[in-house]
């Protein structure tokens, strides 16, 4: 711990590893010397009549200090603290997006407390997406399930927002109106990647309105194709076999999610959707698509009464890289995921952290959470492990990490028993571990890479 000084004013610095905070270096008491107090975890204990306050946000915790000590936004620059500013208390929140990442930033502010104006922006207001793919799209699930529950008084204005000025915390909408906030929350998500093929009985699912409309089509004995043997796409092809729809799924490559599992999990997966009808057209891409058939790119043709594709998404940076934020296969932030700009945080799809940017339901969530803290005040760095899971009928993937890319792949126990982990290595170390019925060694493998 050391003091400095700030416009004028005295700061305790306080280093902690990684970690570096910044708060008023005088007690509200009596003026006592933090500096000379103790130091326990997140309190520091004021050395003359032992009121305590969180180095985190500067709260009074214990009497007979009542009144708070100021915070500072700090950073290490080159392994030497450099203060920002004073932080200013945050009364109004705009979040820019209405998925699951907003609407986590949403209700962990209102969970912890926060009485100021929260209001989302968004075309669709927030749904459970998983089901999307899974449940609710293959029958099992009733729409009522769909809605995520939202934190208490947020205002949901189901409008888009335009523009983004950084400077002035600013958001401009669609019908040319503006209104500015403390913190902003960019959670604008992800769009399915369209391919040049169009008709009216051809679906991209991202909403649900899409699953709907899905489901509208997915009568017993219908024809679809899936293109695409991504997670999702493999997902819908088992939710409209449930509906007795007749699919056939059509992609690129040999096996089926062999870059994501391995070959061996992917050709397990290709026997698991085979053993339920699915029929595979693997190494070909579509040429076109008419009223009832799919024309393939070898030539030969599929009968089909609709088509779903699910050929990947791409991440909504526009709004972000017109404000000048700094753009890096996604939203660049820093491990509390504030952007480039003071009192703008990104979360969910479109978020680039600790120099990977992530897909995924749970971790989107999480995001959230982290944003409605460091709104707050809390400097709490992410760094939990990516999660998702995928289900297949009576199979579902808990997978842990992330792995873009291996070079060995472990296999404890057996595929086809329906009982094993996957270990996906790189360069010797464990990058992501794969589980079918093993929930415990998922969570210790989350669990010891969080604490790795």
């Amino acid at each position: 711990m050391e003091v400095t000084q700030f416009e004028g004013e005295d700061v305790l610095i306080i280093r902690r590893g990684d970690e570096v905070f910044a708060i008023g270096a005088r007690c509200t008491h009596y003026n006592g010397p933090l500096a000379e107090g103790l130091l326990d975890g997140d309190e520091i204990h004021c050395p003359w009549h032992h009121a305590c306050f969180d180095i985190r946000t500067g709260e009074a915790l214990r009497a007979p200090a009542l009144l708070p000590v100021a915070c500072y936004d700090v950073e290490l620059r080159d392994g030497k603290p450099v203060i920002l500013g004073k932080r200013a208390e945050v009364k109004s929140v705009g979040i820019i997006g209405a998925g699951v990442a907003g609407n986590a930033a949403a209700e962990m502010l209102r969970r912890r407390g926060f009485g100021g104006a929260i209001t989302m922006f968004g075309t669709e207001a927030p749904v459970d997406r998983p089901n999307l793919s899974k449940e609710y799209l293959a029958g099992h699930a009733p729409e009522e399930w769909l809605p995520l529950p939202m934190g208490e008084k947020v205002d949901f204005r189901e409008t888009r927002v335009t523009k983004l000025d950084a400077a002035t915390k600013t958001l401009t909408l669609e019908d040319g109106t503006t209104q500015s906030f403390d913190a902003i929350v960019i959670a604008t998500g992800a769009d399915p990647v369209h391919l040049p093929l169009d008709g009216q009985h051809v679906h991209y699912l991202r909403t649900a309105a899409d699953s709907k409309a899905i489901v509208a089509e997915a009568q017993e004995g219908k024809r679809a194709v899936v293109m695409g043997a991504s997670f999702i796409g493999l997902e819908v092809a088992a939710s409209l076999r449930e509906r007795k729809v007749d699919v056939t799924v059509v992609a690129p490559e040999a096996i089926p999610l062999a870059r994501i599992l391995g070959d061996a999990a992917g050709t397990f997966v290709r026997k698991l959707h085979e053993e339920h009808g699915v029929v595979f057209r693997l190494g070909l891409t579509a040429k076109a698509i008419e009223s009832d058939h799919v024309v393939l790119s070898d030539g030969s043709t599929v009968p089909c009464d609709f088509v779903v594709i699910g050929t990947g998404v791409r991440p909504n940076l526009k709004l972000a890289e017109d404000a000048g934020l700094t753009i890096d296969k996604g939203i660049v932030v820093n491990e509390y995921l504030e952007t480039s700009a003071r009192g703008i945080y990104a979360a969910g799809d479109v978020a680039r952290v600790h120099g990977r940017r992530v897909e995924h339901f749970v971790v989107a969530e999480r995001m959230g959470q982290v944003v409605a803290e460091n709104i707050l005040g809390k400097r709490m760095p992410y760094r939990d492990a990516p999660f998702f899971w995928s289900a297949h009928y009576d199979v579902t993937f808990a997978y842990v990490g992330h792995a873009l890319e291996f070079d060995e792949v472990r296999i404890d126990g057996s595929l086809d028993a329906r009982d094993a982990k996957i270990e996906l290595v790189n360069k010797g170390k464990v990058d992501a571990v794969v589980t079918l019925f093993r929930d415990l060694e998922s969570l210790r493998a989350e669990q010891a890479m969080e604490r790795s």
